[in-house]
């Protein structure tokens, strides 16, 4: 008969040999899915991927996975992300987020009247090497940007929308960065926007970056509604 404390013991060596949790992952995700999860994030980060589909996708064929293979969420891939950038990329990543995020209040503090805030990559910090700044403006006539963008003799086009709701989308390069200018109706301005996996999209208004930007010797800080 197997004595009790012969339980405890092998109990003990199999739990000992179980793989530790990667940081920042959720436990759900299976073995596959969290290799998917690391390699995304290197492409994302090395090769200036800034689509988390494509960079999964391209991850499953590096890592010779089926197609069918289960994929992380976004969230997880941005967690590696942020993970990476800060292990192997400190000082230039946080070199050039600070230089995103400058641009970005400049063109805050210019687009005043459009009610603009910024999100996306550059301000949750894991803006990689080709990242784009976002904003998001608030007005019942697109065409009162495109006349302020022709008025401040800035060259732009029009690309298709990533949001159902958004009006257009506005496209230009500022000093080597690219801008996107997310236009949607004034009554979306209070609405809570979501990404795909259901969590709250964060955004901030001018007064939030300046905030940010103060804190730009911890690049990695917590994210705070500044709406």
């Amino acid at each position: 008969m197997t004595s009790e404390s012969s339980i405890h013991a092998r109990s003990g060596r199999a739990s000992a040999r179980k793989p530790r949790r990667k940081r920042g992952l959720p436990p759900s995700l299976s073995v596959a899915a969290r290799n998917v999860a690391g390699a995304a994030a290197r492409l994302m980060a090395e090769n200036g991927l800034t689509d988390f589909n494509a960079a999964k996708r391209k991850a499953v064929d590096i890592l010779g996975l089926p197609a069918n293979t289960p994929l992380p969420g976004n969230e997880s891939v941005e967690a590696e992300l942020k993970l990476y950038q800060r292990l192997f990329q400190g000082s230039e990543h946080a070199e050039r987020l600070a230089a995103l995020r400058e641009k970005a209040r400049e063109l805050l503090m210019r687009l005043q009247k459009f009610t603009p805030c910024l999100t996306g990559p550059v301000l949750d910090g894991s803006a990689g090497r080709s990242a784009e700044i976002d904003i998001q403006l608030f007005t019942d006539s697109p065409k009162e940007v495109e006349v302020f963008l022709l008025g401040a003799r800035i060259g732009f086009s029009h690309r298709a929308p990533r949001a159902d709701r958004a009006e257009t989308v506005l496209s230009f390069v500022d000093e080597g960065m690219r801008v996107n200018l997310i236009v949607y109706p004034s009554r979306m301005e209070r609405v809570v926007f979501k990404t795909r996996a259901g969590q709250v999209r964060q955004r901030v208004r001018l007064e939030g970056l300046e905030q940010l930007v103060q804190q730009e010797s911890q690049p990695f800080c917590e994210i705070k509604k500044f709406l």
